[in-house]
């Protein structure tokens, strides 16, 4: 054997591999002639006696029939047995098949070190022995890595929704997913800066304190939240014992024992000032903030100052330099007049975002919004969600008549969306036409447009009506598929004043729609248009931006079949499992009108 690769011949027990070959082909006795020269019968015959104990000495288990010949295994492959699923013991681990450097001085051997420098070189594929770690990966490998875990991370300075952030704080293995950062050095601060990236806090005085406490002797996460999300709670469980509590309340087990809970206010809540004071002095680098004021029936205000009124005479509320988005949620407890609004904003003199929104319908959401719209708003993205049930209505309800007998409020709503640093738009609620001609009157210099996109989610189109019942909304109803086309028609023709609009949608959303697809729709973005069609439809289009095009008109929804009972089924020509038609003629509603049932 040549001594200079004697090191990669030895087997796995340590014995050279020569010493493990058997030669199935050459006799016993040719094979030690060949060796030791001629020899005498007798001699032979010992021989083959002493190789025959050898082979039996060596191989503790009896030997089988013998081969087949060399030729007749080249014509079948071996198939190995099938292992029952009974047998308990598991199977053996293969023979490593690690590829190791000869040539390395620094290489280990099973059989001792490298003894000549001189043998071909043969590549490692372990990492530890060319000295390689995780950290020596690049950066952006670690980040597709963890991407893959916690979600796909949106950047702080981009202008996509706030609720595409991540999902580290909704992770149900968020525990889990806390410990990769013992991972390496590189992780920790990855992981922490998903992890840290959006809180959530409760506005109690010991949640605060707890939070700087807690920052206090972390200081190198406080760099790591964009977004804090702080929730006022307007009811608490208050215990009493079950003798003294009211036999209508349900009981409830405690570890002080069985009790019954009844909801009474907190007391313990925080003030916006000193929210606003916390987020300032220990987040230096929050960009998004969400107030979340809850709901319930004749729940109290959230408390503005932390003293009483008749302490100071003016008062400022701390300013957030960093917060360029504010989310409010509940809003109604959040703000309840034009004074309110004020003193919110006037705590974020940076701010660019607003997104307000309600959690239940009633008049005083209108009218407040209406008086703080009045005076235009001086931000580059507004969202204001007043009413967000998605359900068809019969008629309008009468908190709405409320504020119809006071004011249009889409004419309020065009006047906060005339505003010159505005660009985006979204609105949920009512709205009708007025809404676009009051725009268009607002916008007398197209050339200091920045409006850019408008999203209109239709609850119901205000309009004037004789009778009760022909206020309704949904498919079946004409009367409003009549309105929410007078609504895409003066979208269309303020299209062509509004030059800098690029993207408008008009939708109408009915979560009880006999079949959601033909909920009404208008979309026009860069230059595409789909949704619903009319010849009206078509002509104002070729007036206001003569480029854009359809990208299908069809004649009809599908087969509409009548029943025996009066009823109709219909079959539509699109896919059922689309999300939304491309093409919707409106005259085709019509046919609905007399009700309509899915296959």
């Amino acid at each position: 054997m040549n001594p200079t690769c004697e090191s990669a011949a030895l087997g796995y027990d340590g014995l050279p591999t020569d010493a493990l070959t058997i030669d199935t082909q050459i006799p016993r006795v040719e094979r030690t002639q060949s060796i030791h020269g001629p020899m005498g019968e007798d001699e032979g015959n010992a021989t083959v006696e002493i190789a025959s104990i050898m082979m039996i000495a060596s191989n503790p288990v009896s030997p089988g029939p013998p081969s087949p010949p060399l030729d007749h295994t080249r014509m079948q492959e071996f198939t190995p047995p099938t292992r029952p699923s009974s047998t308990p013991f598991p199977q053996l681990d293969p023979r490593s098949t690690d590829l190791r450097c000869i040539s390395c001085p620094t290489s280990r051997f099973l059989g001792g070190e490298h003894r000549n420098s001189s043998a071909s070189p043969t590549f490692s594929s372990t990492a530890a022995d060319v000295g390689v770690c995780i950290n020596d990966l690049p950066a952006e490998i670690h980040e597709c890595i963890l991407d893959h875990l916690f979600g796909f991370r949106v950047s702080a300075a981009s202008k996509s929704s706030v609720t595409r952030w991540g999902t580290a704080l909704r992770h149900p293995r968020r525990k889990e997913l806390s410990e990769l950062s013992l991972v390496s050095g590189a992780w920790r601060v990855m992981i922490q800066e998903r992890l840290y990236r959006h809180i959530k806090l409760k506005a109690s005085i010991q949640s605060l304190q707890g939070a700087i406490v807690y920052l206090s002797t972390r200081p190198h996460l406080r760099s790591y939240i964009k977004h804090i999300e702080i929730w006022f709670p307007v009811f608490h469980p208050k215990y009493r014992p079950l003798a003294l509590s009211n036999a209508n309340t349900l009981p409830t087990v405690t570890p002080d024992g069985l009790t019954t809970a009844s909801y009474v206010l907190p007391m313990d809540n925080c003030s916006l000032e000193e929210t606003f004071s916390f987020v300032a002095d220990h987040l230096p680098d929050v960009c998004v903030l969400t107030l979340e004021g809850g709901e319930r029936k004749k729940a109290p205000k959230v408390k503005y100052w932390h003293r009483d009124p008749g302490d100071e005479t003016e008062r400022r509320m701390p300013r957030v330099e960093s917060v360029r988005t504010l989310v409010c949620k509940g809003q109604w407890n959040l703000i309840r007049g034009e004074d309110d609004f004020e003193t919110i904003m006037s705590a974020f003199p940076n701010l660019q975002d607003w997104h307000g929104s309600y959690s239940k319908p009633k008049s005083k959401s209108y009218l407040t919004m209406a008086t703080i719209l009045e005076k235009p708003v001086r931000l580059a993205s507004f969202d204001l969600c007043i009413e967000g049930d998605y359900r068809r209505e019969v008629s309008f309800p009468s908190y709405f008549l409320k504020v119809s007998n006071k004011l249009h409020f889409c004419s309020r709503l065009a006047t906060g969306s005339a505003s010159p640093t505005l660009e985006r738009i979204s609105y949920t609620g009512r709205v009708c036409k007025q809404f676009f001609f009051d725009l268009m009157a607002k916008h007398k210099d197209p050339g200091h447009i920045r409006l850019k996109s408008i999203d209109l989610t239709v609850k119901n189109c205000c309009r004037q009506v004789v009778h009760w019942n022909e206020s309704g909304s949904g498919i079946t109803d004409m009367n409003f598929i009549n309105a929410f086309e007078d609504l895409v028609i003066a979208g269309i023709r303020a299209l062509g004043r509004l030059r800098s609009v690029e993207y408008l949608r008009i939708r109408y959303v009915d979560l009880d729609s006999p079949f959601p697809p033909l909920n009404p729709h208008f979309l026009l973005n860069k230059g595409r248009c789909s949704g619903v069609w009319s010849d009206s439809i078509i002509t104002e289009l070729n007036k206001a931006r003569p480029h854009a095009q359809f990208e299908e008109l069809s004649e009809s929804f599908g087969e509409v079949t009548y029943r025996k009972d009066g009823r109709m089924t219909f079959t539509p020509d699109f896919p059922s499992s689309s999300s939304r038609a491309v093409s919707l003629k409106l005259s085709n509603y019509a046919l609905l009108s007399a009700g309509m049932s899915t296959p």
